[in-house]
């Protein structure tokens, strides 16, 4: 019997080791299968209609307000930074400690307008004061307040940091902490970066057009070029990016920098900076930078072609350098909020944006990107050289009257020796 059971066992195992091989060398069934395209998925069309009628809402508001001129621009700003606090404040919000620390939360946005008060003091003071100029009580209140602008947001801080102190409760002495650490790295990190958006203003919309128009441009290409083309993840913090979104939008955003800067650097409306607060219309010479050089096309094109040279302007070269950094780094803006939602696991910073969640999931690469616009436009783009008119500017905000008067005595003597002198 067991040498029966035996024999009819080896058969057995032995067909299940051929099998076993057998199912080995075949190739599993999902092995050639082609990755799955997004556009396959017709579930993500009705969110792709619902992101792009919100988008259209948002140009168009956004067109509206460039046209009303740098300080409704300005007022933008303003709303999207306290919009962007509100999301993140409460993103580590506790709602079982905030009811056992009434009035903690009103800690938060005294720091965050105290930060207003001294970043936006220090970007457009020369702009108030040539605002209050004609008034000769408001230019020395306004005038004195400048002066002492560091003073007083020091003090400000200081009072906040003490009210901190004060509040100080046992056994929540970890929740406080952390939420004033978050609000200093808030400060930082969002509202330091996106503060140089209005300088940028300042020097010209050209300025903050071009740039944010370019992170716009980017973040809508590499949607639809994932969306239609997009087989191969990018990064793993963003599994819905893929390289062909990537490299599409960036070859578009680098051909859309070149064309838009020659279209906006036309118009002064966009180009002259503003040297005030007013709202008024703006002439001003355009300068170097946005007048046109004529390249000759001869030898490159046939000469049936109309078209014998091109006109370049000056600015376009240094698009190109904001397009390259639009598509290539500004997007690790967008990856680095990806990893901090997917670090407190929560998909959106907020719902204000239908298809798009909050402002700062809209604002995370524009932060980025205005930075680096300010820093290339101080560096490569503004003149470094002192002229009559910033000399003028120094004497009239930091001299009094009688300090002028001596100064103009001062000057009409050395002119008065040097015609001597030459005589």
């Amino acid at each position: 019997m067991q040498k029966d059971s035996s024999s009819s066992d080896t058969p057995s195992n032995h067909v299940g080791r051929v099998r076993h091989r057998k199912r080995s060398n075949e190739v599993p069934p999902d092995a050639n299968k082609e990755p799955n395209l997004l556009v396959n998925d017709r579930s993500k069309y009705k969110s792709m209609l619902i992101r792009t009628y919100s988008s259209l809402w948002m140009i168009g508001g956004f067109v509206l307000i460039i046209y009303m001129g740098h300080l409704y621009i300005w007022a933008m700003i303003v709303v999207i930074q306290i919009f962007m606090a509100k999301e993140l404040f409460n993103l580590l919000r506790t709602a079982n400690e905030e009811r056992q620390l009434p009035g903690f939360r009103l800690l938060n946005w005294h720091f965050f307008f105290t930060a207003m008060l001294f970043t936006y003091g220090r970007f457009l003071s020369k702009q108030l004061v040539n605002t209050v100029t004609s008034d000769k009580l408001l230019y020395q209140l306004v005038s004195g307040l400048i002066k002492y602008q560091m003073f007083i947001c020091y003090f400000l801080y200081i009072a906040g940091f003490v009210w901190f102190i004060l509040t100080l409760k046992k056994k929540m002495y970890k929740y406080q902490f952390s939420q004033y650490a978050w609000t200093h790295m808030i400060l930082l990190m969002v509202f330091a970066q996106s503060s140089f958006t209005v300088a940028n203003i300042f020097e010209g919309i050209f300025w903050f057009l071009l740039p944010a128009s370019l992170i716009v441009i980017n973040d809508i290409a590499a949607y639809f070029f994932g969306f239609f083309f997009g087989r191969t993840p990018l990064i793993k913090l963003s599994p819905k990016k893929t390289w062909e979104g990537f490299i599409g939008a960036s070859v578009t955003t680098m051909f859309s920098a070149f064309v838009l800067a020659n279209v906006m650097g036309r118009f002064q409306w966009l180009t002259c900076p503003r040297k005030d607060l007013s709202t008024g219309w703006l002439h001003c010479d355009p300068g170097p930078m946005f007048k046109p050089e004529y390249y000759s096309l001869q030898g490159w094109v046939p000469q049936w072609c109309p078209w014998k040279e091109v006109p370049v302007l000056p600015v376009q070269w240094h698009a190109l350098a904001l397009g390259l950094f639009a598509s290539i780094i500004a997007p690790f803006g967008g990856f680095f909020a990806s990893g901090f939602k997917r670090a407190f696991k929560f998909k959106d910073f907020g719902d204000s944006i239908p298809g798009h969640g909050g402002i700062t999931d809209r604002m995370d690469c524009q932060m980025v990107m205005a930075v680096f616009a300010y820093i290339y436009h101080q560096s490569f783009v503004m003149s470094q050289n002192y002229s009559v008119e910033m000399i003028l500017e120094q004497i009239l905000r930091n001299l009094t009257f009688e300090e002028q008067h001596i100064l103009y005595d001062q000057l009409g003597k050395i002119f008065y020796e040097r015609n001597l002198m030459q005589t």
